[in-house]
């Protein structure tokens, strides 16, 4: 396909790490290699990140004056963007908008503004999200709002797409039947992936005694330490573990607000040499970590997909984890124990593995090899260039579709977004009166596909770049 100039928009990037932040930029740099041309717009994160930065391989960020008030998120204010938004869109020739995460108030509402200026429009659902509490409520409705106008939908795994098409409500009256209901045909399933070279094994293992038993068998634990992430299950699984099996030890590494139940669950029954906490661990050092294990456990209560798990087999080791959410999607079953969001049967899942371990009959490299085969980001790029290519074919809608569609939220939520959506055309009328396009400093239009290409082959140069 055509070269396209990209905006990747969201609240969750560099320097912050995580497993959105990865996906994007790995993304964006994989899309660069292609010949496409690739911005991100977020949010800054500290004084004196604002403005524009440059990260290899000459991938261009905007870093937008905005505080967070939680979780790297910022307010939604769904206006004042609009001024930085078209600037920056106008000003790079931006032909399609790229958002990533449901609790990404800019990622929203740059797909609320896209359609201003004739851009397409694409979203990515990273995480899987309740229907029950107040918070999931909000966010589900606001999620409904912005995906109304997309023009299609990314998620990571099925069981993510099932996720997101009954919060965001993605379903159209089939043709045969108008009284039924199908779900939206631009709701697309792409993995995430990673970079195998950079997670291999520590060393080879010796094939000629596949049945000695390993002096221990330390189990690794690498996630966020909250509720959601089950770390609950991990503080009264893993006393029992120790018990069982005194050849065990515990590397934990991560950060959260379940630390200080950790610290003390290894307090109260003297766990001290047998359960390490590392703290918080940069993306830099995972595999390090990781190496230093046989076994990785993930005892999350939700996951859409789980890319901690998908670096820890690539790093060779054995995985343990609950069956929820997208997990079951991402290894074969012989790469992989289940267990249910249940101490007992993480327990019994734990034994599994560590027989199977201690056994020999767990081959790091071969795992290795296997995930290589499996996870790609230049086939992801490829899929993603899929679903750009018939976003950009598709017929795009006039306001007054926009305008119908919105009012299908709901006689109260629907005219609430109503008014938005023609204030938001209101102050856009403004700003291209008060702010003439023709006053605006362009970016260099001409995009050497080839150039760039030879650029990004060779890592840039790093004297280039902020």
């Amino acid at each position: 396909m055509d070269p396209l100039s990209i905006a990747m928009i969201t609240d969750f990037f560099h320097p912050n790490v995580g497993g959105v932040e990865n996906h994007i930029f790995m993304l964006s740099a994989n899309l660069l290699r292609k010949g496409h041309k690739v911005i991100v717009i977020t949010h800054s994160h500290d004084p004196d990140r604002v403005g524009i930065r440059w990260m290899l391989p000459s991938l261009k960020v905007y870093y937008l004056p905005y505080p967070t008030i939680a979780s790297s998120a910022t307010l939604p204010n769904y206006f004042t963007f609009l001024p930085y938004f078209r600037t920056i869109i106008l000003r790079e020739h931006i032909t399609l908008i790229h958002a990533h995460a449901s609790l990404s108030p800019l990622g929203q509402e740059g797909i609320l503004h896209a359609h201003l200026m004739g851009v397409r429009t694409v979203f990515t659902d990273h995480s899987l999200f309740g229907f029950e509490d107040a918070a999931s409520i909000l966010t589900n409705k606001l999620l409904e709002a912005a995906l109304k106008n997309v023009d299609a939908v990314i998620c990571v795994s099925h069981i993510g797409r099932e996720n997101t098409v009954l919060r965001g409500q993605l379903f159209e009256k089939t043709d045969e039947d108008p009284s039924t209901v199908a779900v939206s045909g631009n709701v697309f399933v792409i993995p995430n992936a990673l970079v195998a070279d950079q997670f291999k094994p520590s060393q080879i293992p010796d094939v000629s005694q596949p049945s000695s038993k390993p002096l221990c068998v330390t189990i690794v634990v690498i996630s966020r330490l909250a509720y959601r992430k089950g770390i609950d299950l991990l503080v009264a699984a893993a006393p029992r573990i120790c018990s069982a099996f005194p050849n065990v030890k515990f590397v934990i590494g991560g950060t959260g607000p379940k630390l200080n139940e950790l610290l003390q669950m290894r307090e109260k029954h003297l766990l001290q040499d047998r359960i390490e906490l590392l703290g918080p661990v940069r993306h830099s050092d995972v595999r390090d970590v990781l190496v230093r294990g046989s076994i990785f456990l993930n005892t999350s209560l939700t996951e859409s997909f789980g890319i901690a798990i998908l670096e820890a087999a690539c790093a060779g080791l054995y995985v343990v984890s609950t069956r929820v959410g997208g997990v079951p999607e991402i290894l074969p079953e012989d790469m992989i124990s289940f267990a249910n969001p249940e101490e007992d049967d993480v327990f019994r899942a734990m034994s599994e593995a560590i027989t199977i371990v201690s056994q020999g009959k767990h081959d790091p490299w071969n795992a290795h090899k296997r995930v290589k085969g499996f996870y790609d980001w230049f086939q992801v790029a490829e899929r993603t260039e899929k679903v750009y290519e018939s976003v950009i074919k598709s017929d795009q809608r006039d306001l007054w579709t926009r305008i119908r569609r919105t009012m299908e939220l709901g006689p109260f939520a629907g005219l609430i977004y109503v008014v938005i959506l023609i204030v938001n055309c209101v102050f856009f009328l403004i700003l291209e009166w008060s702010i003439p396009r023709e006053d605006l400093h362009f970016v260099w239009m001409h995009w050497n596909r080839d150039y760039f290409i030879e650029l990004s082959q060779k890592e840039a140069r790093k004297t280039s770049f902020i």
